[in-house]
């Protein structure tokens, strides 16, 4: 695909509405060094540097979809513990819309927790039930999703197997996304696939289509098999198998077509499944074909995988993905997740990590001399970036003047920039939780009880600093001369 064709495919999926039903959880990362091996058994000594939790499951399906600016409706059930809580405070900072999630005393919230040493995956320990809803939970559930799907585009169905998707929630929101005329994507986890009948499409893996119809996927000519069987036994217009490494394979009524993915480097394929139905249900439910959307999905794909953990894909990183966009700013523009590791590599040294945050539309000397000062105070200085749409919610629907692409590569450029990370937020709040930076800057025109992130900052040890601002010097101010000077010559 081309460049101006997945630009005006991202413009285009904005705003749609996808409701997504399934099994969310949260998904801890341990981060730590192993320097040495235990005196009490041969095994590996992590030494613990700091920790992380993520949405997980159907909440990182949501995740992706808020990433691309869709409006998203999670329906799912959380327990009353610390980590239900948790999720439900991280998925209102991330925009979705949780009335749907409903709350459950006798389920305890799904953890998934990855202890990793050297950039590498040691140990997986999951704290879950997978028992099916109760009765009067199921209800509740029930009824959220009968009210949503007529005002949505789009349906997902996230089947993790923790038991959100009993028989009965997935046979009545497949009838009335069917009723409603709306697409319904399911990504499943039985092995018994009959339950997923007359959705619009399947996103099985490779392994889950294998084992579903005790087939072999090796060659096309057996994955095309494959998906025919899916598409006869589901009575489906459309089965989409992912592929890993390998890419991902479309069956949308005769059409056969087998995508290659072309990713740089294949690092880690958890969480690509997520991406692939966000994306893929994204760009299908506001008005493309299906073998557009698996494109696309396939492009989202190739990002994500060469990433550590449940990532997701920015549509920079996406228009960024066959090397049409401006260069990356020598390694310095990254996504929160990759910049996390940088983060615990360079703490785990005894450096001091600063951050700070802004629109810096129309860099000006101002914005210079205050990220000067900011890199001083320590020894790396990350600045986070506000999206194009947080910046127009922020400033109005006229600004940013400057793309946010452009305004990164422009901060990237600057010697006293480390790096540079966009977040789409109208806080950064979201982002100092993941970095966790060891000092928070802000403008000295603040209060430190103004300052979002302060309290979680200095919460853990970290210190908060206000930096004098060069008075006169805005880009408001900058904006109404060039007004004053010339708009009287149109």
């Amino acid at each position: 695909m081309t460049h101006k064709e997945i630009q005006n495919i991202l413009a285009g999926i904005r705003n749609r509405k996808i409701l997504v039903v399934g099994d969310v959880m949260v998904d801890e990362y341990v981060w730590g060094r192993i320097e040495r091996i235990s005196p009490e058994a041969p095994i590996q000594v992590v030494d613990v540097q700091s920790e992380d939790a993520l949405l997980g499951g159907a909440a990182n399906v949501a995740g992706n979809l808020v990433g691309l600016e869709a409006r998203v409706y999670l329906a799912g059930a959380v327990g009353t513990d610390e980590k239900g809580v948790l999720l439900k405070t991280r998925l209102r900072e991330e925009g979705v819309r949780i009335q749907g999630l409903v709350t459950d005393a006798k389920r305890p919230t799904s953890v998934k927790t990855r202890v990793m040493g050297q950039n590498q995956q040691l140990l997986r320990i999951d704290r879950e039930h997978r028992v099916p809803l109760s009765g009067r939970t199921e209800e509740r559930l029930l009824n959220y999703v009968r009210k949503q799907i007529p005002v949505c585009d789009a349906v997902i169905l996230s089947d993790y197997g923790k038991g959100v998707l009993t028989d009965r929630i997935l046979a009545k929101t497949i009838a009335e996304a069917r009723r409603c005329r709306k697409i319904v994507v399911a990504d499943p986890k039985r092995t018994d696939l009959r339950h997923y009948r007359r959705v619009t499409c399947l996103t099985p893996n490779r392994k889950e289509a294998s084992e579903a119809l005790r087939l072999p996927l090796g060659s096309p000519r057996q994955i095309h098999q494959a998906a025919s069987a899916l598409q006869r036994l589901l009575k489906s217009p459309a089965c989409l198998i992912t592929l890993g490494k390998d890419g991902m394979a479309l069956l949308h009524r005769d059409a056969f077509t087998l995508i290659p993915t072309v990713a740089r480097e294949v690092y880690d394929v958890s969480g690509a499944g997520d991406t692939v139905i966000a994306v893929f249900t994204l760009v299908a439910a506001a008005g493309y074909d299906l073998t557009t959307a698996a494109h696309v999905a396939n492009t989202a794909a190739g990002v994500v995988i060469g990433k550590v953990g449940a990532a997701r894909a920015s549509p920079q990183e996406m228009l960024a993905y066959h090397g049409e966009v401006l260069p990356p700013g020598n390694g310095k523009n990254l996504q929160a997740a990759d910049l996390r590791e940088r983060v615990h590599l360079l703490q785990g040294d005894g450096k001091r990590v600063v951050f700070t945050n802004g629109c810096f539309d129309l860099l000006h000397v101002g914005h210079i001399q205050y990220l000067q000062a900011a890199r001083r105070l320590g020894d790396c200085l990350i600045v986070g970036l506000n999206s194009d749409a947080s910046v127009r919610r922020l400033k109005g629907k006229r600004r940013p003047l400057i793309s946010e692409e452009e305004r990164a590569h422009i901060l990237a450029a600057l010697d006293c920039v480390d790096y540079v990370t966009v977040f789409n937020e109208s806080t950064p709040m979201k982002l100092i939780r993941t970095l966790r930076p060891d000092i928070l800057v802000k403008g000295g025109d603040y209060r430190k009880s103004e300052v979002v992130g302060a309290e979680f900052v200095e919460s853990y040890g970290g210190r908060v600093a206000l930096v004098p601002v060069v008075q006169g010097k805005s880009t408001s101010e900058i904006v109404q001369r060039i007004v004053q000077r010339y708009g009287a010559q149109r």
